[in-house]
């Protein structure tokens, strides 16, 4: 159970209540970070917004690439809610969700591509604390993936490690969207 208590339905305004029946038609049940937040309906409203926005403006690395790396944050710093709601999503694309049991030996494991490792490593330097990202690093990414490739990458990492961060220090743990081959939402 989270630190702080979510806010049930019965007793949020009206915005609320809205944005969770959107968050219920979408996910299949209101994410508790989102619950968690509506205490503060002017944090949440940005939280929703900057996860919208975030979502569209993210479409320049392949999908697997951005996937696997916000899902390695999730798994590095042990948010447990980030890597169920990872996990799910990853399935609703129609990503590979086997290799994520062997994402703790992406560099030697063949079943990471060539950009995958690079994406990984790049997630464990930023994600490491201090920051462990080299010159070197990022020259090879810019290679791969081009300047504007590299931001998209370095900002859903860093706001992985924010989600998986706030989500940890309020104990928001895995809500069941995925559990083995059950899904709480149906694939779209």
């Amino acid at each position: 159970m989270p630190r702080i208590s979510a806010v049930p339905s019965k007793n949020a305004g009206i915005l609320i209540r809205l944005s969770y029946f959107f968050a219920r038609k979408r996910y299949g049940a209101v994410p508790d970070p989102m619950a968690v937040a509506a205490h503060h309906r002017p944090v949440l409203a940005t939280y929703a917004v900057h996860e919208m926005l975030a979502e569209k403006a993210s479409r320049t690395l392949p999908l697997a690439v951005r996937e696997l790396a916000v899902y390695r944050v999730a798994v590095q710093l042990g948010c447990s809610w980030c890597v169920d709601f990872g996990e799910m999503l990853q399935k609703h694309e129609g990503l590979d969700l086997d290799r994520l049991k062997q994402i703790d030996s992406y560099a030697t494991s063949p079943l990471f591509t060539h950009q995958e490792r690079l994406a990984l490593a790049y997630a464990d330097a930023m994600t490491a604390s201090p920051v462990t990202v080299t010159d070197e690093q990022v020259a090879e990414l810019e290679r791969e993936f081009g300047s504007k490739g590299v931001i998209e990458l370095s900002y859903q990492i860093g706001l992985e490690n924010m989600r998986a961060r706030v989500n940890s220090a309020l104990d928001i743990t895995d809500q069941g969207f995925t559990s083995g081959e059950a899904c709480r939402v149906p694939a779209p």
